[in-house]
């Protein structure tokens, strides 16, 4: 994401904490918020990914949980595969949380929404099934990024999804592609969407680290430097 656009991002959410504390991003009945810079069948992958190819996941109920079990910190993500503003977020503070992730710091849940599916769309659904198969092949960290980085302007198809899975070692298989292609955990992502509806959230992105809102109200969350000196106060990342 280019200088200037971050500055709009982070400028927007300051804005709108003045206004009454509102968050920017994406809401229920709303539109995607700002599209992610691919295009329409452009895939990308993370600068980190052969950090993130290392990263331990599963499953957890209606969460998806990455990191080692005993990490002292818990940051949990809400994000709907769909929303521009959680594709800033995963290129600035989700590649800070996946490194400390990686040094046993934090562990972090995700909570995939697909809320903004409503009105008959299925690109989050589709995005969010593909992440829970891409779990299965202990990729899903890698590929987690890699679709927000390949975040089309409209919806997510099951091809747009196999070619981001292509650019993952070890993801494309019989298995996985069946699993895209027959939507074989559409129950699991209505459970997610319950579980991101049951915590009461208003939109997306939103980071609650050890049950605390962080980088939200001030933007930090879209810049990986100033996300990181968030974690820092709330004990997250000091040695």
């Amino acid at each position: 994401m280019g200088v200037r656009r971050a500055g709009r991002l982070v400028a927007a959410v300051a804005a709108a904490a003045l206004l009454g504390g509102a968050v920017a991003g994406c809401a229920g009945g709303g539109g995607a918020g700002e599209g992610a810079e691919a295009g329409p069948g452009t895939v990308k992958t993370s600068p980190i990914a052969a950090e993130l190819a290392k990263l331990p996941a599963r499953v957890d109920g209606s969460k998806i949980v990455v990191g080692q079990p005993d990490a002292p910190h818990t940051a949990q993500v809400l994000v709907d595969p769909r929303c521009g503003y959680c594709a800033h977020f995963e290129a600035a503070g989700g590649e800070v949380l996946a490194k400390l992730a990686g040094a046993g710091k934090v562990k972090v849940e995700y909570v995939l929404a697909s809320f903004l599916d409503q009105g008959g769309a299925s690109g989050s659904v589709k995005a969010v099934n593909a992440l829970r198969a891409s779990v299965e092949q202990g990729r899903f960290a890698e590929y987690l990024a890699a679709v927000f980085a390949s975040q089309p302007k409209g919806k997510f198809t099951d091809e747009h999804l196999l070619a981001i899975a292509d650019r993952v070692p070890g993801l494309r298989g019989a298995a996985f592609d069946k699993a895209v292609a027959d939507l074989a955990y559409r129950e699991w992502v209505g459970q997610a969407e319950k579980g991101f509806e049951e915590t009461g959230a208003q939109g997306t992105p939103l980071v609650l680290v050890d049950g605390k809102p962080a980088g939200a109200r001030d933007g930090a969350m879209f810049d990986a430097g100033a996300f990181t000196e968030t974690l820092k106060g709330a004990g997250v990342g000091v040695a």
